[in-house]
């Protein structure tokens, strides 16, 4: 599979998976999600989809460049997918905890696990590809932010 397929694979991947965690959050979006009440820093619902969408397809880049390594660092290749696969299930999971279950806690206390995860495959990723390392950031970021309002929400409403 030539460089470019690799990229292609998963960005479409990473994008369709993504797309399925949209639909669990789409739940309770529009129910449940307006009753609760929120921090000053929260956004509008609109920039959500946008955000989420870019993520999913730096994401998807940022592993397609990794997998591009395989040849040449095989052993630190699989690691980094395995650990991208990982953070990526916690990633859904936190939807299905905070939207499907409606409970900020538990979602909460897993996106500290989903944080550290994305570190984690963040800091494997950089010693293969510096430049899918960087594409990880504005995620580490925004998850870092998810995590803020996270707590914001749990907090105002327990």
């Amino acid at each position: 599979m030539n460089r470019i397929t690799r990229i292609a694979v998963m960005v479409a991947t990473t994008v369709a998976l993504g797309y399925l965690s949209g639909l669990i959050t789409q739940t309770s979006v529009n129910t449940w999600y307006p009753t609760l009440v929120k921090p000053s820093f929260t956004p509008p619902n609109a920039v959500f989809p946008i955000a989420w969408g870019i993520l999913y397809f730096l994401m998807g880049i940022s592993a397609g460049l990794v997998w591009n390594r395989i040849d040449f660092q095989e052993t630190e290749v699989k690691k980094g997918l395995q650990f991208f696969g990982i953070q990526f299930i916690l990633n859904v999971l936190w939807s299905y905890l905070f939207f499907g279950l409606k409970n900020p806690l538990l979602a909460l206390i897993e996106i500290v696990l989903l944080w550290l995860m994305i570190y984690e495959t963040w800091y494997i990723f950089r010693k293969i590809s510096k430049i899918a390392a960087w594409l990880l950031v504005p995620y580490l970021l925004w998850v870092t932010y998810a995590a803020a309002l996270n707590a914001a929400i749990w907090y105002l409403n327990r």
